[in-house]
């Protein structure tokens, strides 16, 4: 299926066309580095238009009507005189009704597209996106929500007029699974209206404090609720404007005689992972838990971990390596250890059910 984009390098365009090309589509991309002779090729055996190109930040207002509503025109008419009924899907905007110029030219350009429907007997799907958000978005052009991670990833300050403000942000994958869905023939419609089935209303201050709050996570090393939809994409986001410097970040590690231990990530509700260096011939634990739960994983090296209810004499064994990966959980009221029982450096991997908290350690100590 030939799929022609225009705008195919702007934000909306480089996202369709990375989803599209790996499904198999053939895709005629149209951006501005394209002459007409271009589109009239592009537009003789297309199967399906998706049309992203416009203009929202022109230097004269004019510049408006010309990218928005003449181009359409001009698209419109190569396709016709093809006689190229492929449907026609549009990025529009929500301003288009409002009383501006931005608004009107985006009107006008669902008015031609109607029209053109009507007379080429082409199918059109009017879309008129709000906010949208994601990767490859431009700072300062596309939406705050691009502005701000930019800001913020690069120690840039930010203002907010009015942190109450509701927003209703679309995050752009959801946008390019819409779109394919359109384009197979499956557009999501409700009330006549063709749109994107999930979307987030936020407001600025709680946006904005959620991208300060991705910044710091890096000395907390807590990360974001991936429950959320919104706070899941939008911490996508926030890192496609790492600096190219800055995709790395230190860990704290705790070093002794016996190896060193360093907390990796941590979790609100998902508990803590933290890895953990062993010396050879060195033991470590002999300590128990009422509810805290952990899980041991030696990715490197041999070693044995003892486990012993509390109130029995009876030792459990586990013979761990990192040849042979095997997670060992640590219940409750038994008293364990693990010993690097190699020639080498034990490192393990270990996960526990919440982040360690110094007023309620839960950890008592007993040799096994």
């Amino acid at each position: 299926m030939k799929i022609l984009i225009t705008g195919a390098n702007g934000f909306v365009g480089k996202n369709l066309v990375a989803s599209l090309q790996p499904l198999g589509y053939e895709i005629y991309a149209y951006d501005r580095q394209n002459t007409l002779e271009d589109l009239k090729s592009l537009t003789r055996d297309c199967d399906f238009v998706v049309h992203l190109a416009g203009i929202n930040r022109p230097k004269h207002p004019s510049d408006f009507f010309e990218g928005n509503a003449t181009f359409t025109e001009t698209l419109c008419s190569l396709l016709k005189s093809h006689n190229n009924k492929a449907p026609i899907l549009i990025s529009s905007s929500i301003q288009a009704d409002l009383d501006n110029d931005y608004g009107q030219s985006k009107k006008m350009g669902e008015a031609v597209l109607l029209r053109h429907g009507i007379d080429n007997d082409s199918d059109v799907l009017i879309y008129r996106f709000s906010n949208l958000f994601g990767k490859w978005s431009r700072p300062n052009y596309n939406t705050v929500i691009a502005t701000w991670c930019n800001n913020v990833a690069h120690g840039i300050d930010v203002h907010i007029d009015d942190p109450q403000k509701m927003m209703n942000f679309i995050y752009i994958d959801d946008v390019i699974t819409e779109i394919i869905r359109a384009i197979n023939g499956t557009p999501t419609r409700i009330n006549d209206e063709y749109v994107v089935p999930i979307s987030y209303n936020v407001s600025l201050g709680q946006t904005l404090e959620l991208i300060q709050g991705f910044k710091h996570q890096r000395e907390s090393l807590f990360v974001p609720n991936f429950k959320n939809g919104f706070e899941r994409a939008l911490y996508s986001t926030y890192l496609s404007f790492l600096p190219k410097d800055a995709f790395s970040y230190p860990l704290v590690s705790h070093h002794d005689d016996r190896g060193s231990f360093t907390e990796f990530v941590k979790s609100e509700d998902r508990g803590q992972v933290s890895i953990n260096i062993s010396k050879p011939g060195i033991t470590k634990g002999n300590h128990w838990h009422n509810t805290k739960t952990e899980k041991f994983l030696v990715v490197q090296g041999e070693g044995l971990i003892q486990f012993r209810d509390v109130f029995e004499t009876e030792i459990i064994e586990y013979v761990v390596s990192g040849t042979q990966l095997e997670v060992v959980d640590i219940p409750p009221g038994y008293t364990h250890n693990i010993i690097n029982t190699g020639d080498d450096d034990m490192v393990t991997v270990m996960w526990v059910n919440e982040p360690f908290d110094p007023n309620n350690p839960d950890t008592f100590s007993e040799v096994v």
